[in-house]
């Protein structure tokens, strides 16, 4: 049996952070979401900075961040947005593994950039696998710890693993979080329930409404209108991250990854590349969509691909 050990006390929880791995994969039939990471670019290139396996456990902190007391020595490293990460009073920097030591402060102090940061130690998070994944599902209080966000006292412990000290992931290759944010969507699948507002909805720009969280995204903007005749709702059926629902009231919602079912029209959906540029949107932040074809869809994620498995040569 692999070796445990404490790693961090949580002594200020932050906004919303939990336990997040890949997924859980092979349950929607029976209501279970997928969870995970939202941003998993981000999440993958923390994994490999600190020498994990990709699939390995971290913490996915939002707008902001938790204040961690560490236990032991280990390995860290913070991608994702900058949620200003310190250690020690000291500024950490991000995208790069980094020693701490027992009795060191990690902590943040203020959204920079972006919405989501994610901390990897090797070794991963070692919190009971449920079904399969670490991920914690709030709303089913399942996985992550006891099924909710961190609380101040909890303590988490690590797998064994071992890691380079000053990995770095190369500075040119470090995603920009922008506030004004292109978003990349095929249409459909109901998108013969709109006409003429297909058009608008491309060239509209949209605010991120403060109703945000990990099962979607809800917008504000000039509403998007149904087609005359057509009903506004469908019979449920599966939906997918990535999803863009159009409610009666018009106001797009971007399904995110804790939704199995969605009964609104889907005007579009967002290509699997560009759901963590949605995850790291504020509240306040402005989208506008673009259109691409299921094959651009496809190079587009083959690429990205590529791009991960050269960064994981390079860092080993």
């Amino acid at each position: 049996m692999a070796k445990k050990m404490e790693i961090f006390e949580v002594i200020q929880p932050g906004a919303y952070t939990t336990v997040q791995d890949r997924g859980r994969f092979g349950y929607q039939q029976f209501g279970v979401p997928v969870c995970g990471v939202i941003d998993s670019f981000a999440y993958r290139v923390a994994n490999a900075l600190v020498g994990n396996f990709q699939g390995q456990a971290v913490l996915e902190a939002t707008v902001i961040g938790p204040t961690l007391k560490v236990l032991n020595q280990g390995l860290i490293a913070i991608t994702g947005g900058n949620l200003s990460p310190f250690l020690n009073n000291t500024p950490l920097p991000m995208w790069e593994s980094v020693a701490i030591h027992p009795d060191d402060i990690l902590q943040f102090k203020g959204v920079k950039s972006g919405c989501r940061a994610y901390i990897a130690v090797a070794g991963g998070i070692d919190v009971p696998m449920v079904m399969g994944s670490r991920s914690t599902y709030v709303a089913g209080k399942i996985g992550g710890i006891d099924g909710r966000p961190l609380a101040a006292g909890d303590r988490l412990n690590k797998g064994e693993g071992t890691g380079k000290i000053g990995v770095r992931f190369h500075s040119d290759l470090i995603p920009t979080y922008l506030s004004n944010i292109e978003i990349r969507v095929i249409l459909g699948p109901q998108d013969d329930y709109f006409s003429e507002d297909i058009k608008k909805f491309f060239t509209s720009t949209f605010k991120v409404s403060t109703k945000s969280d990990r099962m979607g995204y809800r917008l504000e903007g000039d509403p998007i209108v149904h087609r005359k005749g057509v009903e506004k709702s469908i019979i449920s059926e599966p939906s997918v991250p990535g999803g863009i629902q159009v409610p009666p009231d018009g106001q797009p919602i971007i399904l995110l990854v804790e939704q199995t079912v969605g009964g609104y029209t889907k005007i579009a959906t967002v290509i699997s590349s560009d759901i963590g540029k949605v995850g790291q949107a504020k509240p306040g932040d402005r989208i506008h969509f673009r259109q691409v074809e299921i094959e651009e869809a496809h190079r587009i994620l083959r690429e990205e691909k590529e791009k991960i498995e050269s960064i994981k040569m390079f860092l080993r």
